[in-house]
């Protein structure tokens, strides 16, 4: 032990203790105080319950069992119902639209030969895609809309693109 610091060893050991005291042990959980109605467990023997409580194995919030072969029914928990069976949503046209319409966009750029059909394509998705929103078919009209949309700017680039091409070659054939 140092001098200063009485009871503190340097090495980390604990100065000697009564051998007939009780064993702290620091990671045990402290002693719970009795819940509120409940009494506390004190003189009552091992294993029987106190007053209000279950018996051992027997959980006081479980519900009651369905009978022999019947499945249990859990509930929701507030999500809401999906689609009924056989009814589920059809959101392929939209975004297969709009993928078609994006590239028809980029494809208008660099090759008008291929992005003015792949605009008319994306434009005949996205207005198959409305349809199937207005029928209630399809939850994704904003899909189907940005198909319509950049189906028709895939086409304008793309014309644009072709005639802008032409016009500079016209002049390379020409001198």
């Amino acid at each position: 032990m140092q001098p200063g610091y009485p009871g503190q060893d340097p090495y980390g050991q604990q100065p000697n203790q009564d051998p007939t005291a009780q064993p702290n042990d620091p990671y045990a959980q402290p002693p719970q105080a009795p819940q509120y109605g409940q009494q506390p467990t004190s003189g009552q023997p091992y294993g029987q319950p106190t007053s209000g409580q279950p018996a051992y194995g027997q959980d006081p919030y479980a519900q009651q069992q369905p009978p022999y072969g019947a499945a249990p029914q859990y509930p929701t928990a507030g999500y809401p119902a999906g689609p009924a069976q056989g009814q589920g949503q059809n959101n392929t046209m939209g975004l297969a639209g709009m993928i078609v319409g994006i590239a028809s966009i980029v494809l208008g750029l660099c090759c008008p030969l291929l992005g003015v059909p792949a605009g008319i394509v994306a434009v005949v998705l996205g207005v198959l895609g409305q349809k199937k929103v207005q029928a209630g078919e399809a939850s994704n009209a904003g899909q189907a809309r940005a198909a319509l949309i950049c189906g028709a700017v895939g086409v304008v680039v793309g014309i644009v693109s072709a005639i802008a091409g032409a016009a500079i070659n016209m002049n390379n054939f020409g001198a």
